[in-house]
């Protein structure tokens, strides 16, 4: 899978709410309620990631998960990033 010219990721990410394209890689943070809901997001991003054989970079500072997609073996974004990227967005978020 080829990766995408920065002008393709520059478009397609304009009707992305909250990510943003930095270096190689789409970037996200999620706040959450606590550190505990936090680590259940994760936990929920983490089986999805399972099944879509590709797995993102992932910080947890306390209630804020950020979150850092790109295609390695491509060496920058990929379709693949973008898909996986709507399917994080559709993960529920625990609120209590």
């Amino acid at each position: 899978m080829a990766t995408l010219s920065k002008d393709d990721v520059t478009q397609r990410i304009k009707s992305m709410e909250g990510w943003s394209h930095e270096g190689n890689a789409l970037h996200k943070k999620y706040t959450l309620k606590s550190f505990v809901l936090a680590i259940q997001f994760v936990n929920n991003l983490a089986e999805e990631a399972e099944r879509a054989s590709h797995h993102p970079d992932i910080t947890i500072n306390y209630n804020v998960v950020g979150i850092s997609l790109s295609t390695h073996s491509e060496g920058g974004v990929t379709e693949k990033d973008f898909a996986f990227a709507e399917k994080i967005d559709r993960i529920p978020r625990p609120l209590s």
